[in-house]
């Protein structure tokens, strides 16, 4: 891979099946590793990008196998955007409880959307008539 001053861009589509994880994860991997990221860095984004992914074929794909998930990867020589597509019908975020809160401490789920916002240095959300996006965003030395 080559970072002069260019982005470098790739995409990677699965179908929605949590089988899939794996290869989005070592994809992520591989692409951190080269953009040069810390330890830290690498690891912060194999959470993220597996929190997001999982998110996009449980709950906005429903586990539909015929739908898909598309992954594009928009590398600089600073940061890396990631974007995650399902073809859900989106979510209320005003609607997401708080993970902190007494009453949600011990729930099994519903912390996926936090550990995100809390590992990358920016998160947004993008609901549109073909589904959600989530788009993520980690700089490098952050």
């Amino acid at each position: 891979m080559n970072f002069n001053n260019k982005d470098t861009h790739y995409k990677l589509i699965i179908k929605s099946d949590l089988n899939e994880i794996p290869k989005v994860e070592k994809f992520t991997e591989k692409i951190s590793k080269n953009i040069g990221f810390s330890d830290e860095e690498k690891d912060s984004l194999a959470i993220s990008i597996t929190e997001i992914v999982s998110n996009a074929i449980s709950h906005g794909n429903k586990k539909d196998k015929q739908k898909k998930v598309i992954i594009d990867y928009i590398l600089s020589p600073y940061s890396i955007t990631i974007s995650v597509q399902d073809e859900g019908k989106g979510f209320d975020l005003a609607n997401v409880e708080d993970p902190l809160e007494p009453q949600n401490l011990l729930k099994e789920s519903g912390r996926g959307i936090y550990i995100v916002q809390t590992l990358m240095d920016e998160v947004k959300y993008e609901f549109n008539e073909i589904g959600t996006i989530t788009r993520i965003v980690k700089k490098k030395g952050k």
